[in-house]
C-alpha cells in the first residue's frame, strides 16, 4: 500500500500538473469505486466545471480543494493516479477517468478494486462524509508530533513497536516499509514492547521517522509493487533502503545479513546486530 512518502510524492505532482485546472468531465468504469456519491451520473455531474484549487495529503488521503467541494482519493493497496493524454491506450484496470482541456487526463488505475473516491459539494468539510480522516493521528511532520506526545502515546500500549506505529491514531501516514526503516535509524528491534522505550529511544524514534519519509519523499517514494508517480515513473527509494525489503542481503552498516519476521501478519525486516532487543 503507498504509504506517506508515495502520497506525498503523487500530491505533489498533482499540484505541478492540475491545479488551477477545470474537470470538463468524468466516466466512471466501475461503480464501487465511489464510496461517495455511489451514483455514476451524480458523481460525474458533480465533478464537472469544477476547477481545482489545490491538492493536498492526510496520511494516505489525497484531497483536491474545488472552486466548490472536495474530491477525496485514497489509492489503498494498488491504486494509481495517471496524467495522460486521452488517445493513451486505456489499461484494463482503468476505474475513472477525468477528463481536461487540452486533451489531458487523470486516470484512476486499481488492479485490486481496494481504492475509493468521493465527491464532496458545497464546501463541507471533507472529514463529515470522509470518516476515515477523523481518526488520524497527528502528521509527522507537524509541530504536534513532539517527542512527549510520542511518549504519551507509546508509554500506554504494551504491543510491539513495530504494531503500533502502524497505527494510523497515533501517526498518520506511516505504513510497512517506513516504519521498518525507522525503527532500524533507531537501533530498535520491532519486537520491542511500546511502553518499554525510553525517552531517549522515543527522541531518536520521532527524530528517524522524520528523517525516513523526508528521504523518502526526496527520492519520489518506493516502487515495490505497484506504486508509479503520476507521470508513470518508479519511485527510487527501493534503492536506499535500510532494510525493507533486503531479507538475507548484508546490514549497511554492520554486514550482518537482515532477517524478516512476522509480527502481527505483517512482515518486519531489521538487523539481528545493530537492533538488539
Amino acid at each position: 500500500m503507498p504509504e506517506l512518502p508515495e502520497v506525498e510524492t503523487v500530491c505533489r505532482g498533482l499540484n505541478k500538473a492540475t491545479s488551477e485546472l477545470t474537470f470538463i468531465g468524468a466516466e466512471v468504469l466501475l461503480s464501487r469505486t465511489l464510496a461517495y456519491p455511489d451514483v455514476d451520473d451524480t458523481f460525474t455531474k458533480g465533478i464537472k466545471s469544477q476547477k481545482i484549487i489545490a491538492w493536498h495529503r492526510r496520511g494516505k488521503y489525497l484531497l483536491a480543494q474545488l472552486s466548490d467541494g472536495w474530491l477525496g482519493v485514497h489509492l489503498r493497496m494498488t491504486g494509481q493516479l495517471l496524467w495522460l493524454t486521452q488517445d493513451t491506450p486505456l489499461h484494463k484496470h482503468t476505474r475513472i477517468r477525468f477528463f481536461f482541456p487540452d486533451n489531458q487526463e487523470l486516470r484512476f488505475v486499481d488492479t485490486r478494486t481496494f481504492g475509493k473516491v468521493w465527491f464532496i459539494s458545497e464546501n463541507q468539510p471533507p472529514e463529515t462524509i470522509i470518516t476515515g480522516l477523523q481518526k488520524l493521528g497527528h502528521e509527522p511532520f507537524s509541530a504536534n508530533f513532539s517527542d512527549s506526545y510520542l511518549q504519551s502515546k507509546l508509554n500506554k500500549s504494551r504491543r510491539p513497536i513495530k504494531t503500533t506505529l502502524l497505527d494510523q491514531n497515533l501517526v498518520a501516514g506511516i505504513g510497512n516499509i517506513y516504519a521498518d526503516e525507522a525503527l532500524f535509524k533507531s537501533n530498535i528491534h520491532p519486537l520491542t514492547l511500546s511502553c518499554d522505550l525510553t525517552f531517549s529511544q522515543v527522541c531518536t524514534l520521532r527524530l528517524a521517522i522524520i528523517t525516513v519519509l523526508e528521504n523518502a519523499i526526496a527520492a519520489g517514494g518506493t516502487s515495490f509493487s505497484d506504486f508509479l508517480q503520476i507521470t508513470g515513473v518508479n519511485g527510487n527509494y527501493g534503492g536506499i533502503a535500510l532494510v525493507y525489503g533486503r531479507k538475507n542481503q548484508p546490514c549497511r552498516v554492520c554486514n550482518t545479513l537482515i532477517d524478516k519476521i512476522k509480527i502481527g501478519g505483517r512482515s518486519s525486516h531489521f538487523c539481528p546486530q545493530c537492533q538488539v532487543k
